[in-house]
C-alpha cells in the first residue's frame, strides 16, 4: 500500500542503464513514485579540487542514473562548514549547485535536486539555508528531514513548530513549495551535538502525530520517506500512513 520509494544509493552509484530501465518500468507498473538518496560523500564545500571533482561526480551520477530510473527527486547531504563562516559557505554551495544544475539542464536531466536539512549544527543544512538555496536556484527544492531538524536544535517537535516550518516553506517558495514537498521522517536519538542515529518511532520522543496534523491542516502534498532502521521502516511507514488517513477523515468530518 505504499506509494513512494526512496532508493538508497548512499555508498555509490553502481547501476546499469538496463537496471535503471527495469526500475522505471516496475515503478510505473505499480504506481510508485521514486526518489534517489545520493551518496553520503557529497560535499559542495570540499576543500581541495580533487575532493570537489569526486563530489561533483557523485551527485551528477545519482541525478543521471536516477533520471533514467524514473526518479524525480535527488536527495543529497550538502556538506560541511569546515569551520568557515556560514554566509561564506552558503555562497560556495550556491555557486557549485548552480554549476551542477546547469550541467544537468544542458543534458536534459529533468530532476529536482534536493539538499537535505541536516541533524548536526556543525554541518550545513538548516531549514533557512535549504530554503534559501531553493529560492536562489531554479530546479532546487528542499528535502525536509523533520527528525534532523529536531535533533539539530532539540526543538522543532510541537504542532506550533511544525506549523512554523510549513509557513516558512510557503513564505519562501509559495504554495508550490507545499504542494511539492519531499520529506524524511523517523524517530531520532540526539545529544548536545545533534543527531546520533535514527530510531523507530516508538523508541523516540518525536511527536509524529502533531506533525501529521500540521500536514493535514496545511494541506501539504508530496512524498515522505521513512528512515527508521530495518526492519522497523515498513511498520513505521504503515503506521504513519494509517494515522495520516485517520487525521484526514477527522478533519473532513469537522469541516462538515
Amino acid at each position: 500500500g505504499m506509494h513512494h520509494l526512496e532508493i538508497a544509493w548512499v555508498r555509490s552509484v553502481r547501476v546499469s542503464d538496463k537496471t535503471c530501465a527495469e526500475i522505471k518500468a516496475t515503478a510505473e507498473t505499480y504506481g510508485v513514485t521514486l526518489s534517489i538518496h545520493a551518496p553520503y560523500y557529497i560535499n559542495l564545500n570540499s576543500q581541495t579540487a580533487e575532493l570537489m571533482e569526486k563530489s561533483d561526480a557523485r551527485l551528477l551520477a545519482a541525478a543521471r542514473k536516477g533520471h533514467r530510473a524514473g526518479a524525480r527527486d535527488i536527495v543529497f547531504h550538502p556538506g560541511s562548514y569546515h569551520n568557515q563562516p556560514a554566509d561564506h559557505v552558503y555562497e560556495q554551495m550556491k555557486e557549485k549547485l548552480l554549476e551542477l544544475r546547469q550541467i544537468l539542464d544542458d543534458e536534459g536531466v529533468d530532476v529536482i535536486l534536493r539538499p537535505e536539512t541536516m541533524g548536526k549544527p556543525a554541518v550545513f543544512g538548516s531549514l533557512d539555508e535549504t530554503l534559501q538555496l531553493s529560492r536562489d536556484i531554479p530546479g532546487v527544492l528542499p528535502c525536509i528531514d523533520f527528525a534532523h531538524l529536531h535533533a539539530r536544535t532539540g526543538e522543532m517537535n510541537t504542532y506550533e513548530e511544525f506549523a512554523g516550518i510549513f509557513s516558512a516553506v510557503e513564505n519562501a517558495l509559495g504554495r508550490d513549495g507545499l504542494e511539492n514537498l519531499h520529506a524524511h521522517m523517523s524517530g531520532i536519538e540526539y545529544g548536545p551535538r545533534g543527531e546520533n542515529n535514527h530510531l523507530p518511532l516508538n523508541e523516540a520522543d518525536f511527536r509524529y502525530r502533531d506533525l501529521l496534523q500540521a500536514i493535514v491542516d496545511f494541506d501539504v502534498r508530496g512524498s515522505i520517506a521513512v528512515e527508521a532502521p530495518e526492519p522497523f521502516h515498513d511498520a513505521d511507514a504503515l503506521m504513519l500512513q494509517a494515522t495520516y488517513r485517520r487525521l484526514q477523515t477527522l478533519s473532513a468530518d469537522d469541516a462538515e
